[in-house]
């Protein structure tokens, strides 16, 4: 019998250094990317920029603004080849554990209602439909609304 090796995982700060990863990975799965700018100007500002490591590779990512008890998850990524294998779930789960830590008491995001995986996966961890942002998204045909969730910790 051979020993199957668990996978070691981390979640550590992003650096300048991850971004071409990053970029890999969100240019891989968007249709309507984050620039490097975008990520650039989040570690400028000092939100929670965390990278997703998978035996010293990245996986994902996530952004998280943090104000006061609260919290904005920005984005939450996860590479096209380790979708569906319960590394977005474990990420938000960990996302969630820091920002209790940190005495956070409420998350929000938008999710597109044409992201019907990464709807799933936000209900499945207990967020909730809070509102509607019309025409937030850029899309192929104009723009798309955003669900906004939230989930009190």
């Amino acid at each position: 019998m051979s020993a199957v090796l668990k996978p070691v995982i981390e979640l550590r700060p992003m650096a300048e250094a991850d971004l071409p990863a990053v970029m890999a990975i969100e240019n891989a799965i968007y249709a309507f990317p984050w620039t490097p700018g975008n990520f650039r100007d989040s570690l400028a500002a000092g939100y929670d920029c965390s990278a997703y490591m998978r035996n010293g590779e990245l996986i994902g990512y996530a952004v998280v603004m943090l104000a006061s008890d609260e919290a904005h998850l920005l984005n939450l990524s996860i590479a096209a080849g380790c979708q569906r294998q319960g590394y977005g779930g474990q990420l938000l789960q960990r996302l969630c554990e820091v920002a209790r830590g940190q005495g956070i008491r409420l998350i929000f995001l938008e999710v597109r209602p044409s992201n019907v995986a990464g709807l799933r996966l936000y209900e499945r961890h207990g967020y909730k439909r809070v509102g509607l942002r019309r025409e937030y998204y850029p899309a192929q045909a104009g723009r798309e609304d955003a669900l906004v969730l939230g989930l009190r910790l």
